[in-house]
């Protein structure tokens, strides 16, 4: 094979390479003023239809009881809520590029709530951990960071 011929394959093997759907960094994740989790990625390497993705976690919320005055009794009125993200999403790329952010659900309390009258239910902390994104059109994964993460509220 002649040396133009190899560098000709080389060009468009490289050209190929970069044009596969990949993400441009890794992820990051973050978590909402209300407890939930968002992530914001940057994918590259796509065409012009819509590309399918899913958000995957599991995590803890815990709730508490706080009085009118902000502060939270000495009782036992506390609970630890497990959490398991599933957000799916759809967006259109531009220029063969997504750069998007995909939010899960706020945690909830589930059947926990306050005594009557005085107290007040509020998430204390949540964590996520495991978090995956995934293009699901076209079958590239990333983890995202930080993971797992972590706020009190």
């Amino acid at each position: 094979m002649k040396l133009y011929q190899l560098f000709l394959h080389l060009v468009l093997f490289t050209a190929t390479a970069l044009a596969a759907p990949h993400f441009q960094s890794t992820p990051v994740a973050s978590i909402t003023s209300a407890g939930a989790l968002s992530v914001s990625f940057d994918e590259a390497g796509l065409g012009n239809t819509n590309i399918d993705y899913e958000l995957d976690a599991t995590g803890t919320a815990d709730f508490a009881c706080f009085n009118k005055a902000g502060k939270q009794p000495p009782a036992a009125n506390k609970e630890t809520v497990a959490i398991t993200v599933v957000s799916q999403a759809s967006f259109q790329p531009k220029n063969g590029r997504v750069r998007a952010t995909i939010t899960g659900p706020v945690p909830t309390a589930g059947s926990f709530s306050c005594p009557p009258g005085f107290q007040v239910l509020r998430l204390v902390e949540v964590t996520y951990s495991g978090i995956h994104l995934c293009d699901t059109t076209n079958d590239v994964c990333a983890s995202p960071t930080p993971d797992p993460i972590q706020t009190t509220f």
